[in-house]
């Protein structure tokens, strides 16, 4: 009698163990611009001479019993949330991977090409390149397509730590958020899969000091930590509105590099200590929003066709917010000053946190209230023109609020 308990609670313990796995997929492919393609970020009439180094579109599917989650990053200056839905449309067109759970953010480079439209010759004619950008949409779509179809058994690892201190700084000398957040899932021989690391730094090394392709220090994070970790390299964006960027530094691509490399150390120095996950289940919800357009200048360049997208009296995205166990994930729409990513922290529960800057949409600069109120605030000219208007980031609170509630 007791082997028999003693075998049906093995059995249990085997069916449990099973029940925890995840089943996870990887796959990446070069995004770069032809030359002579317009370069997003500073000046307008800006164009390609050359490629330094690849730019990629990055997915790793996770599945847990018949739920899915996509999670891509592209590595360019911020995709419209119009794209992303052309995106998810391409890839459930090939694919079984559930379209409203795909999230898609940008690495925010200041040296890849206009997939918004503002950096052409000027702002009467968009800079983006149409045949680019169904390349790009197909591209990606077909990464996703393969990290689904590539799916393994995998178990998911995270770690916290910090990184950038001193040389990342909010110029608008407000919060700071030098969290590094990482999770990595590794198949059944302990090997990586994919490492997917949140940090909040412009990628601006780079920018308007060079002509060449690159992902700026973003480059250095990829090339060292998969010598290192192997599998895929993802970078997720952070809160990097209200300006926060590399400040009194070197503005070459061999520092930039060296910065990047840095960020690969630490990465892999927390790996070594990461817990695995207790949980494995997912949970994702989503809630479409409409923020009150307050910017003209955005409205005209609409209505001429600059910005290929609606900009009417409010303009829609999308926030959400996803759980792979107890690691958590909120999405932010756009460039939002770090005091949204802390108060999005402070509504999630206890465990690894995440917030995706950029996540799913590219609506400018996110910024508190005041810089509306008080144009003597550091950079708030600048800021509040490459802004929706002052009432986005309160209204992307309330939605992150009613998302992260168990229901």
């Amino acid at each position: 009698m007791k082997k028999i308990v003693l075998v049906f609670i093995m059995q249990l313990f085997v069916q449990q163990s099973i029940a925890q796995n995840l089943m996870v997929g990887a796959s990446s492919a070069v995004i770069n611009p032809k030359i002579g393609a317009y370069i997003a970020g500073d000046k307008q009439d800006r164009k390609f001479t050359d490629i330094h180094d690849n730019l990629y579109a990055k997915a790793v599917v996770i599945s847990h019993n018949n739920s899915h989650l996509a999670l891509v990053t592209i590595d360019c200056i911020g995709l419209l949330y119009t794209d992303v839905l052309k995106i998810r449309q391409k890839t459930a067109e090939t694919c079984k991977m559930p379209a409203d759970r795909i999230v898609i953010s940008s690495t925010h480079t200041h040296a890849g090409p206009d997939v918004v439209g503002i950096w052409g010759k000027d702002y009467s004619a968009s800079g983006v390149d149409d045949a680019y950008m169904q390349f790009l949409i197909s591209t990606t779509a077909n990464q996703i397509k393969k990290a689904f179809e590539n799916q393994k058994s995998a178990k998911a690892y995270t770690a916290e730590t910090t990184f950038g201190e001193p040389w990342v700084q909010n110029i608008c000398n407000e919060e700071l958020d030098n969290s590094l957040s990482i999770i990595q899932f590794r198949n059944s021989n302990n090997k990586a899969i994919a490492t997917l690391a949140n940090f909040a730094c412009h990628p601006t090394f780079m920018d308007a000091v060079a002509s060449e392709v690159s992902a700026d220090y973003i480059h250095g994070y990829y090339e060292e930590l998969k010598k290192t970790s192997g599998g895929e390299v993802l970078f997720l964006q952070g809160a990097i509105g209200g300006w926060v960027q590399p400040e009194n530094e070197p503005k070459t691509f061999e520092n930039a590099y060296k910065r990047g490399k840095e960020l690969a150390e630490k990465v892999n120095s927390a790996i070594k200590t990461a817990m695995p996950l207790k949980k494995s289940e997912l949970v994702f919800r989503s809630k479409k929003i409409r923020i009150p357009m307050e910017n003209e200048a955005w409205q005209q360049l609409a209505a001429i066709g600059t910005i290929k997208r609606d900009f009417t009296e409010t303009v829609e995205t999308e926030i959400s917010y996803f759980r792979i166990g107890e690691a958590q994930f909120v999405t932010h729409p756009g460039e939002t000053a770090p005091f949204y990513a802390l108060e999005s922290k402070k509504m999630m529960k206890n465990g690894p946190k995440f917030i995706l800057g950029l996540g799913n949409d590219a609506l400018g600069y996110i910024l508190k209230p005041g810089f509306f109120e008080n144009a003597s605030l550091p950079h708030a000219e600048y800021l509040t023109r490459m802004s929706v208007g002052k009432q986005a980031g309160p209204t992307i609170l309330e939605a992150v609020k009613e998302l992260v509630k168990d229901k």
